[in-house]
């Protein structure tokens, strides 16, 4: 048994292949021991079970208790659970989650600290109504959230102002960007490269696949020879691979890839695109981890200057940013980058040093411990 302090990591689902970060973060802390808790365990990254606590199982009774949690939002099982490793504070992942951990928080007399990732805070109203069960329900309790929750992580500055705008009080708002394993995410200088420009994300149209399609028409048709690799699955996945059957002569769909392959491609390809957009919905990209991942492999980035993306990718210095849905933008830099060898490496050395000097994840990790510390200090202070 570790006799570091213990802080619960709450995400209702646990945890999806797509949210590495969360996983990252816990496995950096070093001063703070973590465990995860939630209402199940969903198919994704590989967690140990010995720091996992859910209410979902095979059995009837599970179901009904999850049932239950769903209705009500408390559960004495996992009230129980939890108190049983004496957690000195409760670090809950997305808007939705947050509101089912106020509760715990409350039982256990803890501070409550929330990090938001975008979805929740981005989307419209008008939309959050019609959206998932959990979306209504943070919709609903959000103003209850502001007043529990002791501190607020926005992953990036854009995000941290929309929850400035929607009501969150200004002084208990922070921006952490979470960081990467640079360690991790590098590759050999001599690395061979091939002429491809590579995808990574959910298939959705946020993700703006469906541009970097249509570019990539227009790069093909002066470079025939390069290939668009799209990683990642979702709803879309159907009408984008028929869109790309129609436009394309060289690409791949390889679906949902682990961190290993990923990585393979970010080594491999000449270009990292991945052109997100303002949804219909109002969804914007609030940062972008993967574009931290990509630039510390020394892949430049050419992406749509949406959301929070500016803060992940330095104009003209890691990659460059262009006007939202414009394709033929997209298209024009993608070309220069793929055909001018002295900018793609003077923006591939860039990137590299940027990364490791601004996102390293232990670096990150250390001033998020110095976080939790003021936050439990102050929380038994104000209860002396």
């Amino acid at each position: 048994m570790s006799n570091r302090p213990t802080i619960i990591i709450y995400r209702n689902h646990l945890l999806r292949y797509s949210e590495t970060f969360i996983q990252a973060q816990a496995e950096s802390l070093k001063r703070f021991d973590y465990h995860y808790v939630g209402s199940r365990r969903v198919p994704g990254l590989r967690l140990c079970d010995d720091r996992v606590t859910t209410l979902h199982g095979p059995h009837l009774s599970q179901k009904v208790r999850e049932g239950i949690y769903k209705l009500f939002g408390f559960s004495p099982f996992l009230l129980s659970e939890v108190r049983s490793r004496s957690p000195q504070l409760i670090h809950a992942h997305f808007g939705p989650d947050a509101v089912r951990a106020i509760p715990l928080a409350k039982a256990l007399d803890i501070p409550l600290v929330v990090t938001f990732h975008g979805y929740s805070v981005t989307i419209k109203p008008a939309c959050a109504v019609r959206s998932s069960y959990s979306q209504v329900v943070y919709t609903l309790k959000k103003q209850q959230l502001q007043i529990a929750g002791m501190h607020f992580i926005a992953v990036s500055n854009f995000l941290k102002n929309c929850l400035v705008a929607q009501g969150f009080p200004e002084k208990k708002v922070s921006t952490h960007y979470i960081g990467i394993d640079t360690d991790l995410f590098t590759c050999q200088k001599q690395t061979s490269r091939t002429q491809s420009v590579l995808f990574v994300g959910r298939l959705v149209d946020v993700k703006g696949c469906e541009f970097f399609i249509r570019a990539m028409t227009k790069v093909q048709a002066m470079f025939p020879d390069c290939e668009a690799i799209i990683v990642g699955d979702g709803p879309l996945r159907q009408s984008l691979e028929t869109l790309a059957s129609r436009v394309l002569h060289k690409f791949r769909f390889l679906g949902v890839q682990p961190s290993s392959v990923v990585r393979f491609w970010m080594a491999s390809s000449k270009v990292f695109c991945v052109p997100s957009i303002t949804a219909t919905s109002g969804h914007a990209e609030a940062f972008g981890t993967v574009f931290l991942e990509a630039q510390s492999m020394g892949l430049p980035v050419v992406t749509f200057d949406t959301g929070g993306i500016s803060e992940a990718v330095e104009q003209g210095k890691t990659g460059f940013l262009l006007p939202e849905k414009n394709e033929e933008a997209l298209a024009c830099k993608l070309i220069d980058v793929l055909g001018n060898q002295a900018l793609w490496t003077t923006l591939s050395e860039n990137s590299i040093l940027r990364a490791r000097a601004q996102f390293n994840i232990h670096q990150q990790t250390q001033k998020l411990e110095d976080l939790y510390e003021n936050l439990i200090f102050e929380h038994v202070a104000q209860e002396n």
